[in-house]
């Protein structure tokens, strides 16, 4: 019977369907010091962002013979390592896109109301100074009308922009790859829309952009840095959703407490899992612990495609 280790856990249905086609799934969490010598006993191994899977443990778990990923990143996985050793390496890019863009619009949304600041602060002065409070977040605006930058025009790029053209923004979208020249819209009631797609320079995006959000995989050197921030608008927001070092966090510092940024959303880090203390604390900072993926509706679809994946490679083995 093949062995699958869910060392990140997996949703239930997904697991009901590896078990239903006859593997054995374990999801009992094993610590990171502790997995070389777990995973002898494994065929499979599954992860998600927290399990480091690098080119030591691939060589201490010849039995291995296939890593999944759920979600879309894969930076904690040598993978080209792992296929060199005839390991299949396989990840469910699509699953998570709608969750994470929606997530994007959680943080743009706290960003212009300042709500952020308004759930830290209420709890302890809504009934002592509730009327200055009032004042202070008095000057919220729509994103109505607005422009957003997308850097990084993938699956999760694109639900982004669906979201952001249904809201009645402005796109531009900037990526390595082809930008599609339109994007169809689902509304309700079956309807479709095609709707134009303006494709930008990242000059042209930083400094015509009143919000920025990135969605692009890990790097070693940020892609906004404080080079990039001197191109950004006055007073625009900027939302990471992608990968933790896309964006120099000092720099974003600086950015903000210039006024350069009216506002971040972050809902990734440079040192997962212990953020600056600096950016948990700050006042124009929207924080979530990188839970883009993490919705019901995600996770399911997240764990039945990896299932999948996995039954079709065992059964073509």
């Amino acid at each position: 019977m093949i062995k699958i280790l869910a060392n990140d856990g997996i949703d239930p249905i997904g697991k009901t369907l590896l078990e239903k086609a006859g593997f054995q799934v374990v999801t009992v969490t094993v610590p990171q010091d502790q997995l070389a010598s777990a995973l002898q006993h494994y065929d499979a191994l599954t992860v998600r962002s927290a399990t480091k899977v690098r080119k030591e443990l691939i060589d201490a778990c010849p039995n291995l013979r296939l890593i999944g990923r759920g979600g879309v990143g894969m930076d904690n996985i040598d993978v080209e390592y792992a296929r060199s050793k005839g390991i299949a390496v396989v990840n469910t890019p699509a699953a998570s896109s709608l969750s994470v863009a929606e997530l994007v619009f959680a943080h743009l949304f706290t960003g212009i109301r300042f709500l952020q600041d308004a759930n830290r602060k209420m709890p302890m002065e809504g009934n002592t100074r509730f009327n200055d409070l009032k004042k202070a977040y008095a000057k919220g605006i729509e994103l109505r009308g607005k422009t957003i930058g997308i850097i990084g025009f993938g699956r999760i790029g694109r639900e982004t922009a669906k979201i952001a053209l249904g809201l009645g923004m402005d796109v531009l979208a900037y990526d390595f790859n082809e930008v599609p020249a339109t994007l169809t819209l689902q509304l309700s009631g079956n309807t479709n829309v095609e709707v134009p797609i303006k494709r930008a320079s990242l000059d042209q995006l930083f400094s015509q952009s009143d919000f920025i959000s990135l969605h692009v995989p890990y790097s070693e050197k940020p892609v906004i840095g404080k080079a990039e921030f001197e191109l950004i608008k006055t007073g625009a927001g900027l939302v990471n959703c992608s990968r933790g070092g896309t964006v120099d966090e000092q720099a974003l510092l600086q950015a903000l407490d210039s006024g350069k940024l009216a506002f971040a959303g972050l809902d990734v880090f440079e040192n997962e899992p212990t953020p600056l203390q600096t950016l948990l604390s700050h006042p124009k900072v929207s924080l979530t612990p990188h839970i883009g993926a993490s919705t019901n509706e995600a996770q399911e679809r997240i764990g039945t495609e990896l299932a999948n994946l996995i039954i079709d490679f065992f059964k073509q083995s």
